[in-house]
């Protein structure tokens, strides 16, 4: 490898990977080629698959080592998404992606991924909005392959960026608080080991109202309380209910739905998603899903590791995490924002603090955010593995909500804390949600 010079060139010789041989039909990569553009940095990769349809991604490599994965994002064609079986090409601007390199030698790594076992990371592309006929899904096999960045403003307006999560394994992970942290709620977090059997996805950032809108736009254009225009788009969605979520969008019960049925309402923000991607598992998270992405592998009150919180009203090290009402939520901590405040005060832009270990953001604090389960006070009698809380409602249950929100102190704001309203047709300026999509 050299620094560039004017007239650099990208010579072509090609390389090919395949993953998934433990499915009956794997899909197979072949005849890989790789071209340079006369007088460019345009690259031109074609090449085979057979057997079956196939997530797949692209890697360069010079003298057997990887270039990284940030420098390979400039890329369209049959590349980062499904591709059905045929002959197909991949165009790479390398000038743009790589501009300061120059290499003699150089050749591409085709990966083919069943699409029951997709990369790291994935991205539904809503800028088409309620008119589009469908949402295309890219797939990226790590943070840095993820184009223009995963802090970019793009995947907090258009495109929904979700982060995979992995199963558990055999000995699960510990569910709950232990005795004596601080601002416990003794009934609500008895410590348990839950073992999740599926890897899941999970939104790298809470639902924004730009989202939002531009899925559900024709039936609740920007439902949110906070409505400054200037800061709205980048915010988390709130004042949506369970019902308008994943059920009817007039607010209403559907006549079955989970967990006796996983169906969702055709018109709701879940039954769109399903439809215009052609994909299922889109949903809420169980809160055994909610709590295991939260922590990603800690065990302490909060997933950057911090053991306790200092008291039930604010924390320090919370501050760092997520926006709570002691850290810009209320004016002053003691003052509830106007509803056309700047993030300044209330909710801030998602992903204004520090990410987990798993790269997922407001975690603690900004919204509540809803999750499936029918809320049961005693969780440590729930199913070991995969839990779903209560499997038959009480009357009058009410679903539960976890992470705290810029409108609560520090002790609703735990990896641990269980909190739950009154009903699934309940709206609030500070309950929102975070998509994840189950894997099979």
């Amino acid at each position: 490898m050299k620094r560039m010079i004017n007239r650099a060139v990208l010579a072509a010789a090609a390389a090919f990977m395949a993953t998934g041989a433990a499915y009956a039909a794997a899909p197979s990569i072949s005849n890989v080629v790789m071209t340079q553009q006369e007088g460019s940095r345009i690259v031109k990769i074609t090449y085979d698959l057979a057997n079956e349809a196939a997530i797949v991604t692209l890697g360069i490599e010079t003298n057997n080592v990887a270039i990284p994965d940030g420098a390979v994002t400039r890329l369209t064609g049959d590349v980062c998404k499904v591709v059905q079986p045929g002959s197909r090409t991949i165009t790479w601007n390398a000038g743009a992606d790589w501009p300061e390199n120059l290499t003699q030698v150089a050749r591409a790594k085709v990966v083919a991924w069943t699409t029951n076992a997709p990369p790291l990371y994935c991205a539904v592309d809503v800028v088409g909005g309620t008119s589009a006929a469908d949402y295309p899904v890219y797939y990226y096999v790590s943070a840095e392959a993820v184009p223009e960045g995963v802090t970019n403003d793009l995947y907090k307006t258009t495109r929904i960026l979700m982060r995979q999560i992995p199963a558990t394994g055999a000995g699960g992970f510990e569910m709950g608080s232990p005795e004596g942290e601080t601002g416990r709620n003794n009934a609500r977090e008895a410590k348990h080991t839950v073992v999740l059997t599926k890897a899941f996805y999970a939104g790298v950032y809470e639902v924004t109202q730009s989202q939002w809108q531009q899925v559900m736009g024709d039936v609740q254009p920007w439902p949110s309380w906070l409505n400054n225009n200037d800061y709205r788009l980048t915010r988390p969605v709130e004042d949506v209910s369970y019902y308008e979520i994943r059920e009817n969008n007039d607010n209403t019960a559907m006549e079955t739905s989970w967990p006796q049925s996983d169906a969702v309402a055709a018109g709701s923000f879940m039954g769109r998603l399903r439809s215009k991607t052609v994909l299922g598992g889109f949903d809420l998270p169980t809160e055994a899903q909610w709590e295991y992405a939260c922590r990603a592998g800690k065990t302490g009150a909060l997933n950057d590791g911090t053991v306790n919180i200092t008291n039930v009203t604010s924390d320090a090290q919370l501050g760092a995490l997520g926006r709570y009402k002691f850290n810009g939520g209320y004016v002053d901590g003691t003052v509830e924002p106007a509803r056309d405040c700047t993030t300044a005060n209330a909710s801030a832009a998602v992903g204004s603090y520090a990410p987990n270990m798993w790269g997922l953001y407001d975690m603690h604090g900004n919204v509540f955010e809803w999750c499936l389960d029918w809320h049961t006070d005693n969780i440590g009698t729930a199913a070991a593995e995969d839990p779903v809380g209560l499997e038959v409602p009480l009357e009058g249950s009410p679903n539960s909500l976890r992470g705290g929100s810029w409108f609560a102190g520090a002790e609703y704001c735990r990896s641990a804390n269980r909190g739950a309203d009154g009903g699934r047709w309940v709206r609030h300026s500070s309950y929102g949600f975070r998509l994840v999509r189950n894997l099979p």
